[in-house]
């Protein structure tokens, strides 16, 4: 659900509900026999109605004499410390040429192995590890698709030799070394664009399946992005072969509630095409939070990696990534823009707000 709104604008027996549910809102709930603060989905124990007071902020609150609660941090500042020591690790992982220690990135954040591992993996949902084979992994992909060979590519990207990466090809690239080199070379990819109700629409497509969708855009724009994905490909524009599958997208654009089925060429990691496949089984109509998602293909922790791959999502509205909302239920980032997502899922849900998950 969206953030409620400031106490002035509802009444204090909605608030107290939220309180006891402990749901999200923009309003801040103090108790008197504690002084204290705090943020109404606070995982301390329920105090009594009649020891609770409403505010909008944090300056009206500490105006009228409580402090922050240490617990729920309603002001943000132990949060922002934190997230400043995880991005200033991940720089640090970013810009070592190997995997840093364990040990070697908790003494530069100041706090004990267990608790920046604790730290890390909340806001990552990945071990420093994970992290830093992710980031040997992009390197892989972008000096292959460079045109690298492969042993150059291997060992500028940290991998000790070529049978560490072919052992774990699937999950590292998704696809051979030699397959990312290539970047689509020997292939066809065929394009067509039109006009929808958002703009302009691109669709490409290989013998496989469609491998790209993308809208909103000025078509240099999105001939550019498929350009990229696959720089050594033949592409072959305005293909008659492809009208059944435009007309298939701009039906769905128009009435989003059926899956759109359309037979898919997906290329990313094995992680990347396990959040992509779910992401299809999320119902028209639905939602998920990206925490949801990540319970559902079975690692919990890796909210910003599931961010991550819903924001490179090759094929939107056959993917839906649209369907993904914040842990508040607010609308956030989107590819082709919140505009449209927001016109997606109101008219997946029929004019009402989009139902959340059962």
């Amino acid at each position: 659900m969206n953030n409620i709104a400031a106490p002035a604008e509802i009444s204090d027996d909605a608030l107290w509900s939220l309180v006891l549910r402990r749901l999200p809102g923009k309003f801040l709930y103090a108790v008197t026999t504690m002084g204290v603060y705090c943020r109404p989905g606070c995982p301390s124990p329920p105090p009594l109605r009649a020891n609770v007071r409403f505010f909008p902020d944090p300056p009206a609150a500490e105006n009228a004499g409580f402090r922050a609660c240490k617990r729920c941090d309603p002001k943000g500042e132990r949060a922002a410390i934190a997230r400043a020591v995880v991005e200033d690790a991940c720089a640090t992982i970013e810009r070592s040429e190997t995997i840093p220690a364990l040990a070697t990135l908790a003494t530069r954040s100041g706090y004990s192995r267990f608790h920046f591992l604790r730290l890390f993996r909340d806001h990552t949902g990945l071990t420093p590890r994970s992290y830093a084979e992710g980031v040997r992994a992009r390197r892989l992909h972008a000096a292959l698709a460079s045109g690298a060979r492969v042993v150059d590519a291997v060992i500028d990207a940290g991998f000790g030799s070529e049978s560490r990466v072919y052992e774990n090809t699937g999950s590292l690239l998704g696809m051979t070394p030699g397959a990312v080199r290539r970047g689509g070379e020997g292939e066809i990819i065929r394009t067509a664009l039109t006009d929808c109700p958002f703009g302009r629409l691109l669709v490409g497509a290989t013998d496989r399946g469609v491998c790209f969708i993308g809208f909103a855009e000025p078509d240099d724009a999105l001939l550019g992005d498929l350009a990229q994905r696959f720089p050594r490909a033949r592409f072959v524009a305005d293909n008659p072969a492809l009208s059944e599958t435009v007309r298939a997208v701009l039906d769905f654009i128009d009435e989003p509630t059926l899956a759109l089925d359309l037979p898919l060429d997906l290329r990313g990691t094995a992680f990347q095409l396990r959040v992509w496949q779910t992401l299809r089984t999320i119902p028209p109509g639905e939602t998920r939070t990206y925490a949801e998602l990540a319970q559902m293909i079975g690692n919990a922790r890796a909210v910003r990696a599931v961010a991550r791959s819903c924001a490179t999502n090759p094929v939107s509205l056959a993917v839906p990534c649209h369907r993904v909302v914040g842990s508040d239920g607010n609308l956030t980032g989107y590819r082709w823009g919140v505009p449209r997502k927001r016109a997606l899922l109101a008219k997946e849900a029929g004019g009402r707000p989009a139902a959340r998950s059962c």
